[in-house]
Parts: structure tokens; C-alpha cells; sequence
């Protein structure tokens, strides 16, 4: 039968219809990059934790002198804070800059600028957050429970999943790389809505409005196309500034500003400002700032003793449930759902076993949950503590069984992805993207490729 050209609607509903289809080429090499960066930052990452692992255990005293230790000006916006709340409150807000990009950038040239492409994996992302918030509070129900730690079992540490791949050496095909990275972005998106709405107290409306207003003028300044670091650096440490004092989360600063910067291309543009903005910071935030963050937050200590009580009090083991068991299936059976309601064909190089692995290493809840462990809890440093252990168990946890999921296809990943880096002729494009099949045409499929 001859196949019908490739503008027939015909060709356009199975596109639409596919999950975890083969990327467009630009797509793709915008997704190499950044995951190049953010595999480097996860191995850093999974650096800084262990050494915080080590230094806390073996000098707490000089660990916790130094996570205290004071520096920055008392007056007028009482920036003297210690060096664990630095990390926390400014270079967590370099991480939320580089996830504002990504939003904004997903919106307007991603795959989340169709409503049929972001179905599954906003679907995934929902229920990848609502599930474990669920499974946590189930646990906490009872007498001895901590309900305000919902939120902490609900993050994804894309960073943290992409180092422990490296790690172990394990392909995978750039569609679930890609499902994967936008899945992420999603749960950030979540994450600062959980933490600018449950996490602020105690409200200065004079310094949220002074935000506001900085934040007018680094939209007006940057729609009007002025140019110039030295103008929007000092800008941005303003507006973050008043955003602290006004008992807002700090961090929403750097989404807010994230979000403002144009991500889409005018004219002969090589790449949009946000685009390149995103390229120049996304290695300070990967390689400096979320690792930095690490090494103050993830340095508690190991015992016999505190691993029982991760196991069998009812807070943290919520979370390890919810990392591993919460996570898992919520991202799995949201998506399988989606799909089967949608009528979405998944890619028949791939299976729904591969999903479900997926799913397992997005229950890597590192960095946010790290943060959310410390806002859930302020001033209760025994309790703070006790669920960074278990965001560090539970993330342990998702990371093994996930590897050795991933390990048993990994053959066949390797193979998909020679296929997709294979170019014969050294033109510079991978030689599907030039086959005369008009299902790989390299047109936008749907969701997660």
C-alpha cells in the first residue's frame, strides 16, 4: 500500500497520537546541551553529598560551626545570615533563575506549548506530586505524625537522576531523556507554587510591593531590549533582597525573573536572551550553587539508631514511601492513564517497563526536598534532620532500584541510541532524520518527544 504524503491529517493524528516519539533535531540538540550540563552538576552533586555525609559524621563540631557561621550586613534588610541560610536563601535562588528559563522556555518552544503535547507529562508531573503528598499524610495520620512535611516526598531532582546515570553508565534514549527533563520542569513549576504558598510567613507588604515594582522594571529594561550585566545583576540582587525581607521565599525571585526574560526567537536570532542567558548561568547553577547547597544540607548524622527511626516513625518513613512507592506510581499511572484516555500509541521501541523505570528515578527528590525538609520544620533542627535522612534514604532507594531496572534494557538502549547518533555520511545530522519515512520527518510529536 503506498503510504500517504506526509502532509495527509492522516500522518499529523498518528504523530499527535505517539508517546515517547523521537525528538525534532533542534529539539534534541537543545536537550544534548542541557543535559550535558545538568549530568556534570549531578556528579558534582552526588560529590557534595557524600562529603557533607562524611564531614558531618566525622566532625560534627566543625560542620556545624561552620553551617552557622555568620557573614552579610544586619541593616536595613537583615541579610546577616549564616552560611547554611546563604546557600538556602541565595544560591538555591541561582537553581530557580535557571528553572524559571526552563518554564518559560517549555511554554513558549517546548513541549509544553500545545495543550496535546503537555497533556502527559503535566498529568504525570500532577500526579507524580499529588501521590506522595497522599502516601506522606497517610503515614502521618495517626498519633506521633507530622503532617506539615507533605511537600517533602513531592520533588524531582533531575540533576540527581542524571548523575547516578552517569554514574552507572546507563543509556537512555533522548525521548525519555526528554520526558524525563520536562516531567522536571513541571515539578519545579509545582515546587515553587507549594513553597511561595505553604512556605511564607509573616508578610511585610512594603518589601513584597518594593519587589514587585524591581520586578516591572527588569521586565520594562529587558522588553525594551537594554543590554548590560551591570544593570540587571544589581537589579536581581535588589529585588532578592526585598523578596527576603518580605517573608516571601527568596528563591520565587529567581523564578519570578526567570519567567520574565523572552525565550523565544525574533528576527535572525541565533538564540533568544533568555536562551542565552540560560547557557551562561545554567553551569553556575549546576556546577556551583546546587552542589554548594548540598554540602550545608545534606550533612546529617548517620547512626544505627537514626536509620531505625527512619523506618519505623511515621514522618520519615512517609517520605521514603513517598519517594519511592508515591512517586513511582503516581508518575506511571498518571501517564499510563493519560495515554489510554488521549488514545496516545506509545513508541514501539519502546515498552511501558521503561516508563515504570522512569518513574523509579524521578522519585530522586534531592535538592527541593532538602529545602522543603528545612522550611517544613523551622526551629526544630532533631526533626529537620531526621528528614533529610529519609529524603537521603528514600532517594538512595529510588536510585538503586531505578539503576537496576534500567541496567536489564540497557542493551537496547545502547542500541536506540547509536541509531539516533548514527550520521554515515559526517554531515552533521544523525542519518534518521534524513530517511524518507515520513514518520521520522523530524516534526514536533507528541508529549515527551
Amino acid at each position: 500500500m503506498v503510504s500517504p504524503p506526509p502532509n495527509d491529517p492522516s500522518v499529523e493524528t498518528r504523530q499527535r497520537r505517539q508517546f515517547l516519539g523521537r525528538l525534532p533535531l533542534p529539539e534534541r540538540r537543545f536537550l544534548a546541551d542541557a543535559l550535558r550540563t545538568e549530568t556534570v552538576g549531578g556528579i558534582l552533586l552526588l560529590l557534595a553529598a557524600v562529603v557533607a555525609l562524611v564531614w558531618a559524621n566525622a566532625w560534627p563540631h566543625s560542620y556545624e560551626s561552620v553551617l552557622h557561621y555568620t557573614v552579610g550586613p544586619s541593616a536595613p534588610l537583615h541579610l546577616d545570615l549564616s552560611l547554611e541560610a546563604w546557600a538556602k536563601d541565595g544560591l538555591l535562588t541561582v537553581f530557580f533563575f535557571v528553572a524559571g528559563i526552563e518554564l518559560k522556555r517549555e511554554f513558549v518552544a517546548g513541549e509544553l506549548r500545545t495543550p496535546s503535547a503537555a497533556l502527559l507529562p503535566v498529568v504525570a508531573a500532577v500526579c507524580g506530586v499529588a501521590l506522595p503528598a497522599i502516601v506522606f499524610a497517610v503515614a502521618n495520620s495517626g498519633a506521633g505524625g507530622h503532617p506539615a512535611g507533605w511537600a517533602i516526598p513531592t520533588a524531582t531532582d533531575i540533576a540527581f537522576a542524571l548523575g547516578v546515570l552517569a554514574v552507572v553508565s546507563s543509556h537512555l534514549p533522548s525521548a525519555l531523556r526528554a520526558f524525563l527533563l520536562t516531567l522536571a520542569v513541571v515539578d519545579d513549576l509545582i515546587a515553587i507554587l507549594i513553597i511561595a504558598i505553604f512556605y511564607s510567613s509573616g508578610i511585610k507588604f512594603w518589601a513584597l510591593g518594593l519587589a514587585l515594582a524591581g520586578l516591572v522594571l527588569f521586565w520594562f529594561l529587558h522588553r525594551r531590549g537594554v543590554h548590560g550585566w551591570y544593570l540587571f545583576v544589581p537589579l536581581a540582587l535588589v529585588v532578592w533582597a526585598l523578596m527576603h525581607e518580605s517573608g516571601v521565599h527568596a528563591t520565587v525571585a529567581g523564578v519570578a525573573m526567570g519567567l520574565i526574560l523572552r525565550c523565544h526567537r525574533e528576527g535572525d536570532e541565533v538564540q533568544s536572551p533568555g536562551e542565552h542567558i540560560e547557557h551562561l548561568v545554567r553551569p553556575l547553577s549546576a556546577g556551583v550553587a546546587v552542589p554548594v547547597f548540598a554540602l550545608f544540607a545534606a550533612g546529617v548524622t548517620i547512626s544505627a539508631a537514626a536509620l531505625k527511626e527512619v523506618f519505623t516513625q511515621a514522618m520519615p518513613l512517609g517520605i521514603v514511601l513517598g519517594l519511592l512507592v508515591g512517586k513511582t506510581v503516581g508518575i506511571y499511572g498518571g501517564t499510563w492513564l493519560a495515554a489510554r484516555f488521549t488514545r496516545a500509541e506509545l513508541n514501539p521501541q519502546l515498552k511501558w517497563a521503561d516508563l515504570f523505570a522512569l518513574s523509579t528515578l524521578a522519585g530522586i527528590g534531592f535538592t527541593v526536598s532538602l529545602l522543603i525538609s528545612e522550611l517544613a520544620f523551622p526551629g526544630n533542627a532533631t526533626l529537620a534532620d531526621r528528614a533529610k535522612a529519609a529524603v537521603l534514604i528514600g532517594s538512595l532507594l529510588c536510585a538503586v532500584v531505578a539503576t537496576t531496572l534500567l541496567k536489564l534494557r540497557n542493551r537496547h538502549y545502547r542500541q536506540l541510541c547509536e541509531e539516533e547518533d548514527r550520521d554515515s555520511d559526517g554531515d552533521g545530522i544523525p542519518d534518521v532524520y534524513q530517511q524518507d519515512d515520513p514518520h521520522w520527518s523530524g516534526r514536533p510529536s507528541s508529549a515527551g518527544g
